[in-house]
């Protein structure tokens, strides 16, 4: 990333917004990949066959949390100091950050508020508020979460933490590339060569970007919410339509992508792809009945762009299984074929 200009990154400190020149690099994503090693097992990788060919799946569905969200909450809240730490952290989320950033929050002492929407699955906010996390609800259609956690964080004094427009959280993201790398080299399949990545605002999407330098990028997005597809394609941030389709993919209801997230596909020449719902649902039930994994729409959206064929499998491809925290009565119908 030498060269590229460098972006503007704000957060508060009492009623102060403070701005510093920061952007994601593959150097912070070692950095960070070696903070998660000293806690946390890598996530496993599964390899099974699609159309004739090997391919590399990493778990992320099995982390604590059931998510990679840790990842990056947790080289966020790291980064602060004491003073920051004090005076807690406020995101917004409908339900995977959230989980991630009361994860990390909770082990490093700190305080934690989460806006959620009120339509977030219930298993999801439930488990933000047994981490210990407060929750401030909001409607998804009407309010904007962005200015909500804005003036939480201005009152409170806390750091306000993005669920991707924030070079640490795409740093921390990404440090799942570099344990993909030395799992794919250890099972005997050489470093990846593509990877399929589910992208909601390109957080994780732009860290295995910048950990992955030599691999074909292909983001994944469920249709009618794939702005980061028609962006790339377009050369220029397209947001969501208007009235954009309902989705089980909760995890991926981001209505604009970040300029950070954007430019750091758009410069690693990134594709996407969009997927129906049924092309989901399919995918979640080959993840249960090939791989034995629970994963949540959103998670199961890079898969679904293979099974598809919409990609064609090749040697040395990723796919990033991204989350498993499923509402238990949708999963069951998805798995039973309702």
């Amino acid at each position: 990333m030498s060269g590229d200009p460098p972006c503007k990154v704000g957060w508060y400190e009492g009623r102060r917004k403070v701005t510093i020149l920061r952007q994601p690099t593959r150097a912070g994503i070692r950095d960070a990949a070696a903070k998660i090693a000293a806690i946390l097992p890598p996530s496993p990788l599964f390899v099974a066959e699609i159309r004739g060919r090997v391919v590399a799946f990493k778990a992320e569905s099995l982390q604590p949390v059931g998510a990679f969200k840790l990842r990056g909450a947790w080289h966020r809240l790291t980064a602060l100091d004491e003073a920051a730490r004090a005076r807690g952290v406020v995101a917004f989320s409908s339900g995977n950050h959230a989980q991630g950033i009361a994860w990390a929050a909770r082990r490093l002492g700190m305080a934690a508020t989460i806006v959620m929407p009120h339509d977030a699955p219930r298993p999801k906010r439930d488990a933000t508020l047994a981490l210990g996390a407060e929750v401030v609800g909001y409607d998804r259609a009407t309010e904007s979460r962005e200015a909500i956690a804005a003036e939480l964080a201005a009152a409170r004094g806390a750091t306000l933490v993005p669920s991707f427009d924030d070079p640490w959280v795409i740093e921390g993201q990404g440090s799942a590339g570099i344990e993909a790398v030395q799992q794919m080299r250890a099972a005997g399949l050489g470093a990846p060569t593509r990877a399929i990545v589910p992208c909601g605002g390109g957080g994780l999407a732009a860290g295995v970007a910048l950990a992955l330098p030599e691999a074909a990028m292909v983001v994944a997005e469920p249709e009618g919410w794939d702005d980061m597809s028609r962006s790339l394609e377009a050369g220029w941030i397209e947001p969501v339509g208007p009235n954009p389709p309902p989705t089980a993919c909760d995890a991926l209801q981001t209505t604009r992508v970040s300029p950070l997230t954007f430019d750091v596909l758009s410069r690693r020449g990134a594709t996407g792809v969009a997927v129906s719902e049924a092309e989901v649902a399919a995918a979640q039930r080959w993840a249960a009945e090939r791989l034995r994994l629970v994963v949540e729409p959103g998670g199961a959206v890079a898969l679904a762009v293979l099974l598809a064929g919409k990609v064609e499998p090749a040697d040395g491809t990723l796919i990033i299984l991204s989350g498993g925290n499923v509402d238990r009565a949708a999963y069951a119908a998805v798995i039973g074929g309702f």
